[in-house]
């Protein structure tokens, strides 16, 4: 036989479902992200290979997220300028920057009084992707293999002089490295970026020079310049006939541009990680990784915890070569 309850245990039965579910909802309904447009800062003028790479990500995390991603270039600085925007910003998860290693790991020891602190200020979210670097050579210059050239360098210490995107750039610090590497004694000549680098070297002004994939690929594939070896670990797609520094001997020869993703520090773990989440998606959006391949970008995409422990072994391997160097840009 069923009983039928009185009227008012039920409804105090309802009230308690309701008021078990109510907390639930309201933290679902407050977690609602993203709610608006986010806004993601480029420390690097429009163009550049930072900006290319956001504006890709950022055009399939917009359609994922459904809301508008704005895509703001804040150059200047050596990236402080766009680094301070993003320090000073609410902790929200609606400001992103695009930090590289330069950014967050080499800065730091390249100034003295440097405007942000990139462990303070920030919160990693992700490591977009690496651009390995490549060892280049005009087509002017007879040197037709790695081995050649390091040999030539070798027996003219002093005489032979490399170009880079500047002082204290992953392109500067990947040259240094192959020197110690090599036990080669070269001259630095300094750019104001790497694309005028580039130039130089392809119209035979300077001999060399360590440049990024993705910055050199139209002046390789055009045959201004020619491809050395990689500073990877494995070769590259794009250039599979070209070996990488340990297959030449010297494993410890690898360097890359690293382009990351941070927010403001104390943004709430849970933003920090519907973020990471949806730019990985957008990352591994077959259309989105394979333009970033034709670029020459290693798409990665991978967790906040990860991206933070490579940092530490970047600052731990790059930082002691920058002061036994003497740099700095203060």
């Amino acid at each position: 036989m069923i009983r039928k309850l009185p009227l008012h245990v039920l409804a105090m039965a309802l009230m308690a479902m309701v008021a078990a579910v109510l907390p639930a909802a309201v933290q679902a309904q407050q977690f609602a992200y993203p709610a608006k447009p986010i806004r993601w800062i480029v420390p690097y003028p429009a163009g550049a290979g930072a900006d290319i790479v956001a504006r890709t990500i950022g055009t399939q995390l917009a359609v994922d997220a459904g809301q508008p991603v704005i895509i703001e270039n804040r150059a200047g600085g050596n990236t402080a300028l766009g680094a301070i925007e993003v320090a000073r910003a609410p902790a929200d998860g609606y400001t992103l920057l695009s930090a590289d290693n330069g950014t967050l790991v080499f800065n730091p020891a390249l100034y003295r009084n440097l405007s942000y602190n990139p462990v303070r200020d920030f919160a990693p979210v992700t490591l977009l992707g690496r651009l390995p670097m490549v060892l280049l050579v005009g087509p002017s210059s007879g040197v037709k293999d790695a081995r050649a050239f390091i040999e030539d360098a070798r027996a003219f210490p002093g005489k032979v002089s490399f170009a880079s995107a500047g002082t204290g750039s992953p392109q500067h610090l990947a040259m240094e490295l192959l020197e110690r590497q090599a036990g080669l004694e070269m001259v630095h000549v300094p750019y104001r970026g790497a694309a005028p680098a580039l130039a130089d070297v392809a119209g035979g002004q300077l001999p060399v020079m360590m440049c990024d994939l993705a910055a050199a690929r139209r002046f390789i594939q055009s045959g201004k310049l020619r491809a050395l070896a990689v500073a990877h670990s494995t070769r590259l797609a794009q250039l599979p006939g070209v070996p990488t520094f340990a297959e030449l001997g010297m494993p410890q020869v690898e360097a890359a541009a690293l382009m990351g993703l941070v927010v403001p520090a104390g943004t709430p773990p849970e933003v920090v990680a519907q973020l990471q989440q949806s730019v990985a998606s957008a990352i591994h959006n077959p259309a989105v990784r394979r333009k970033l391949a034709e670029f020459g970008v290693e798409p990665v995409g991978d967790a906040p915890a990860q991206f933070a422990a490579l940092l530490e072994d970047e600052s731990a391997r790059w930082r002691p070569l920058i002061r036994e160097l003497n740099l700095s840009l203060d």
